[in-house]
């Protein structure tokens, strides 16, 4: 009997019980139809209806990707991924072709995973569940500077969405990345959503599963990557180019997430093939560089957040 099972870049032969482990190139892997990142990150905007204290921003032109290119980036992604996360810059449902996107996905066989301030889910919540959405995170640490009684009403939105959601099928997770710059806020919060949601609330490595579905997460706040920051030296390391890359809404393809400028644009979606950009050398660089935990890039030398896996 001879089994295949896909581990990251690698794969296991299982041949009469025995099990050897093959690493793979790319081509390998386009070969044998496996899919060659665990999720690819989509920004269908980088216009978003809040200034937060935690996010970077961006100085590019304000943009919404049309229908017709959200289409082009799925026939570009068939068979690199199955997660398409609709995070970059930007909140996606301040576009209003957002379910048209997300059933779109769907019938190409894609699931999506939509990353939200959640201040829209009250007028748009309905839609993305109608449409199928597979995962939706919400940062609660949008609302960290807010007053009290702007909190709560957001907080009351928000509840009602990742109750319905997650009743639904749809997997929610509320998000406190903000460990020591909540002034307070977290404890209330806390006390809000226990007071909201019956539950196992058990907690594990990442936070607490509140019941099935529905998911409370914290993390810590991270320094974004900037080229008038500090020089943090070479030694770095990032999943960059090999669990994850990013196309902002100009159709530009990205290392990750964390690149809201497009300083490290490895080219152009809709100008060229994507395996083209993703085999180019400056690609190949950066994922050397990685596997060495030595930084090709001067960005990723000023990017607190690739420090964390050193």
């Amino acid at each position: 009997m001879l089994i295949f099972v896909s581990i990251d870049n690698a794969v296991l032969i299982c041949y009469n019980y025995t099990v050897n482990t093959v690493s793979l190139s790319r081509s390998d892997r386009d070969a044998w139809r496996i899919d060659v990142y665990s999720k690819v990150y989509v920004e269908i905007t980088n216009v978003c209806n809040m200034s937060c204290s935690f996010c970077h921003g961006h100085s590019r032109e304000t943009r919404r990707m049309s229908a017709d290119e959200f289409s082009r980036v799925l026939d570009a992604l068939e068979g690199q991924t199955k997660f398409i996360y609709y995070h970059l810059m930007g909140e996606p449902l301040t576009h209003p072709r957002l379910p048209d996107f997300v059933r779109l996905a769907s019938d190409r066989g894609f699931k999506s995973i939509i990353t939200t301030n959640g201040t829209l889910l009250a007028r748009r919540g309905r839609e993305l569940i109608d449409a199928g959405v597979h995962k939706v995170s919400i940062s609660l640490h949008s609302f960290e500077d807010g007053d009290d009684a702007s909190f709560e009403r957001y907080m009351s939105e928000v509840s009602d969405f990742a109750d319905e959601a997650s009743r639904a099928g749809v997997i929610v997770v509320l998000r406190l990345w903000n460990r020591g710059f909540d002034g307070g806020r977290n404890d209330k919060t806390w006390e809000l959503l226990r007071s909201r949601f019956d539950g196992e609330w058990a907690e594990n490595t990442r936070g607490i599963r509140i019941r099935d579905k529905l998911h409370l997460e914290w993390g810590d706040r991270f320094e974004w990557p900037d080229m008038s920051a500090d020089d943090q030296g070479s030694e770095v390391f990032c999943y960059g180019l090999r669990d994850h890359f990013g196309i902002l809404c100009d159709g530009s393809v990205v290392p990750c997430c964390m690149d809201s400028d497009g300083v490290i644009t490895l080219g152009n979606v809709f100008d060229q093939p994507l395996s083209e950009i993703l085999d180019s050398p400056r690609a190949r660089a950066m994922v050397d560089g990685f596997e060495h935990r030595e930084a090709s890039e001067e960005l990723c030398r000023r990017c607190g957040y690739a420090r964390r896996f050193i």
